[in-house]
């Protein structure tokens, strides 16, 4: 079965001429790279490569330990930590490629204006995301129905190309970020091209058992002290609204030797309660005065809108995320609470199916 591309047969010429034509390229993505932002970006990375291309994926600071096992992840360029040689990364590149994001100030306020900055040097956006900020890049791919970046990123492969010219390296990251931006297709992947996609990658000889222990069997037991502690000790639940907030304080991640990564997933956990709708972490920076905010939902309760409207952010409809800056976590916890009131109606609407209904 043929899987469409989403890609315009104009964007798709422009992108061959621009991988074509360029020489030095880099690669970008978001604050707090997640799996789909990494596997993209090795996978592009890994890609021009194999066209005789000099590329470098930049990414704003650390990436989770368990994505590290990733082929090219340890020639990976940290900006906070190697600012000189970003720098001049970034002013000699002909072409910037600029991925699972939609808009700048999502790269880290100094990393975002530099880039914004590069005028002449030519931009790609490939993203997933809602609202892309269609001013960043002179060729903007968006696609805010496709599971992730590294699912566009394959049709964008494929409309250039053909699957013929990925190797398996390529396929393994994009398989990597696919599976991670969706919990395992377990939520934003009806989609019946994804699996088609899926089944292309396992034609290139991925192993993806191998990938799925390595992403989520490569932790310290720390961690899973620390889970224990967030669901013994710090769990706030409010049944009458089918809703969970737990918070962490930088002197908590410490106690638990806390490394990046290690909290990856956890918010989705409380939603294993019967009837939950809701749940929203809340974690300070180890860095900066920064008090990091995870929302994920179910049903028709908008995580999207809860992080516009209470935490500066934004992202899908059911996986969301924002920030708060120089506010004590008391009062980040308060606010998260007048979020989750905010959205009583609906939380305690019941969207069950009419047992009638459902049985005709």
């Amino acid at each position: 079965m043929a899987i469409k591309t989403k890609i315009s047969a104009q964007d798709a010429v422009n992108l061959k001429r621009l991988f074509d034509s360029c020489k030095n390229v880099v690669i970008l993505t978001h604050y707090s790279p997640d799996g789909d932002a990494i596997g993209s970006s090795l996978a592009l990375w890994e890609y021009l490569k194999k066209k005789g291309k000099n590329a470098t994926v930049i990414v704003p600071n650390y990436f989770p330990d368990f994505l590290k096992w990733m082929n090219g992840a340890d020639k990976i360029v940290i900006f906070e930590k190697q600012k000189a040689l970003s720098y001049n990364l970034l002013n000699m590149a002909d072409l910037l490629c600029i991925l699972d994001l939609c808009e700048a100030s999502r790269m880290g306020d100094e990393l975002g204006k530099v880039v914004s900055g590069l005028r002449r040097t030519k931009k790609i956006v490939i993203d997933h995301h809602l609202s892309p900020d269609k001013h960043l890049a002179d060729i903007l791919i968006s696609s805010p129905d496709s599971s992730s970046t590294c699912e566009l990123l394959f049709r964008a492969f494929t409309a250039i190309d053909s699957t013929n010219t990925l190797n398996k390296a390529v396929a393994e990251d994009l398989y990597a970020g696919m599976y991670t931006d969706t919990g395992g297709f377990s939520y934003n992947s009806n989609d019946p091209d994804v699996f088609n996609i899926i089944a292309e990658l396992l034609r290139k000889g991925i192993d993806k058992d191998r990938i799925v222990r390595n992403i989520n069997n490569n932790f310290t037991a720390e961690r899973f002290r620390l889970i224990g502690y967030v669901l013994f000790e710090k769990l706030q639940v409010f049944p009458e609204l089918h809703s969970s907030i737990y918070s962490l304080t930088a002197d908590e991640l410490r106690r638990f030797k806390y490394l990046k990564g290690d909290m990856e997933g956890v918010v989705n956990m409380p939603l294993q309660i019967r009837g939950h709708k809701l749940s929203i972490s809340l974690r300070e920076d180890l860095e900066h005065p920064i008090i990091w905010v995870s929302i994920r939902s179910y049903d028709n309760v908008s995580a999207r809108d809860m992080a516009e409207q209470f935490f500066g952010g934004g992202g899908h409809f059911n996986a969301a995320g924002g920030r708060l800056d120089n506010i004590s976590m008391e009062e980040a916890v308060e606010r998260a609470k007048a979020a989750i009131e905010a959205f009583r109606n609906e939380l305690t609407k019941d969207d069950s199916p009419n047992v009638e209904e459902s049985s005709n």
